[in-house]
């Protein structure tokens, strides 16, 4: 993986973990938690649609490895939403 491939990887876990957020109701951070939480998403949601035997609906092929969009995105969703969970943080 060269150094083009690593930034286009790291925007679009930037993109993926933003979308997350935003669907899952959190502000807190900034775009380096945006990247760290679309690559978690990633492995979360991968794990989750390779147990429950789902296809990969949209994936980009960076470096020679797919990183699925979509279950990065519902991946990442995920774990917003139980940290929220977690956290108890209430909204006014």
């Amino acid at each position: 993986m060269d150094l083009t491939e690593l930034i286009i990887l790291l925007v679009v876990a930037g993109l993926c973990g933003s979308i997350a957020r935003g669907l899952a109701g959190s502000t807190r951070g900034g775009c380096l938690v945006s990247i760290a939480l679309g690559f978690i998403g990633a492995l979360l949601g991968s794990k989750l649609a390779m147990l429950l035997g789902l296809p990969e609906i949209f994936s980009l092929n960076l470096g020679g490895r797919n990183y699925p969009v979509v279950w990065s995105i519902i991946g990442a969703a995920l774990f917003c939403a139980i940290l929220g969970l977690l956290s108890g943080r209430r909204r006014l």
